[in-house]
């Protein structure tokens, strides 16, 4: 295992990056008016149509501290609901029950979304508030993962951004005969063994684990 006191590649680049937002922006040309006049502060019939046909969205959270999470979160398509035009609600379906996202969401009161449609180019990004509800009345209504989960996290929006669809169309995301063979990266497994780094486990116990997991995932 490499030494914590090991030099990075972060730490030789830091020595002379982009130190302040006017040298940035001197690498890039102005953005057109249309990336910027797009941001709105509010759901459209539109942008909420895209929420509805959504069944992943990423989520992202910082603590009190400043560190950083970015977690998936994902259902049949429309397991988000869309409150009012300002507002948005995810279930908290079962998990690994670390609450780093909740946890995140309690200290800072702070949230990002991207959401993302299988087999569509698209993606929405939502900013704003955010919190951790575990009202009945809420919960009630948001069964679309199996039972009303135990917390909802909802977004207070600020910021309303659809995405262009390029970073996608460059990844090839949808197009299957574009996609690596599945043996060209490790399992699920094999990363959890080495990341556990516990010389009494091996991938069958790891596997044993996840298919049990996956098997009762609305638990």
């Amino acid at each position: 295992m490499e030494s914590v006191l090991t030099a990075s590649a972060f730490d030789s680049l830091l020595v002379d990056a982009v130190s302040d937002t006017e040298a940035l922006r001197r690498v890039y040309e102005m953005p057109n008016e249309t990336a910027v006049r797009k941001q709105m502060t509010e759901l459209t019939g539109q942008t909420r149509q895209l929420i509805a046909c959504a069944s992943l969205v990423l989520v992202a959270s910082v603590d009190a501290d400043g560190n950083l999470d970015v977690s998936p979160r994902g259902g049949p398509a429309g397991f988000v609901s869309v409150l009012d035009s300002r507002t948005v609600a995810i279930p908290d379906a079962t998990g690994n029950k670390r609450l780093d996202s909740l946890q995140n969401i309690v200290a800072t009161g702070r949230a990002g979304l991207l959401f993302v449609i299988p087999g569509r180019p698209t993606t929405l990004r939502l900013n704003g508030r955010a919190c951790v509800s575990t009202r009945p009345d809420l919960l009630s209504q948001m069964t679309a993962v199996g039972k009303p989960p135990a917390s909802a996290l909802v977004v207070g929006i600020e910021e309303v951004y659809p995405h262009c669809p390029k970073a996608l169309l460059r990844s090839a995301a949808w197009k299957p005969d574009q996609w690596l063979a599945a043996d060209a990266q490790p399992t699920s497994a094999e990363v959890t063994l080495a990341q556990l780094r516990m010389p009494e486990l091996t991938i069958a116990d790891i596997q044993r684990v996840e298919e049990e997991s996956l098997k009762y995932r609305y638990e």
